[in-house]
């Protein structure tokens, strides 16, 4: 009984595994350009040659952060309800961000994919959250945790 109960568990397991490796391996590609431009803004203001006092700077981000905000935003990993994600586990700040990202199991991947999603769907409305992301080690972490959740958890299964 025992037995046919951790079989199932690892099947579900191995299945939960492929989902999040599909989902989130296109993204790995990004890991060491944001572990390299980690607390950088990601972005410039560009002010043409008319630009005056009065004039308002357009925001210019970086092609690799705007390749990888597209690519995670057509992503799986998005979840439109991440204001739940923050109201559910108290996230106000960036500090409490990067401890619950740095904390997170394979039980807390939703929790990941929220704060992801604030990210890069926020940033569609107020682009100024993509250079934050980037610049507060936000997107690095994520990745980088979800990287780790799926090498722990992806090993074969030793049982005969």
């Amino acid at each position: 009984m025992v037995l046919v109960i951790m079989e199932e568990n690892m099947e579900y397991t191995q299945k939960l595994m492929e989902e999040y490796k599909e989902a989130a391996g296109p993204l790995m590609k990004y890991l060491p350009w944001l572990e390299q431009n980690a607390g950088k803004a990601g972005n410039s203001f560009y002010k043409g040659p008319e630009f005056t006092e009065h004039s308002m700077a357009i925001p210019v981000f970086d092609s690799n952060l705007m390749s990888f905000v597209k690519e995670a935003g057509n992503s799986p990993l998005m979840d439109r309800n991440y204001p739940y994600t923050y109201t559910r586990n108290r996230i106000k700040t960036h500090d409490d961000e990067r401890k619950i990202i740095t904390r997170a199991g394979i039980r807390d991947w939703n929790i990941l994919k929220g704060i992801l999603s604030k990210y890069v769907l926020g940033g569609r409305t107020k682009g100024l959250l993509w250079s934050e992301g980037l610049q507060e080690n936000i997107f690095y972490l994520i990745l980088k945790q979800m990287q780790q959740i799926i090498e722990y958890w992806d090993k074969p299964a030793d049982i005969e």
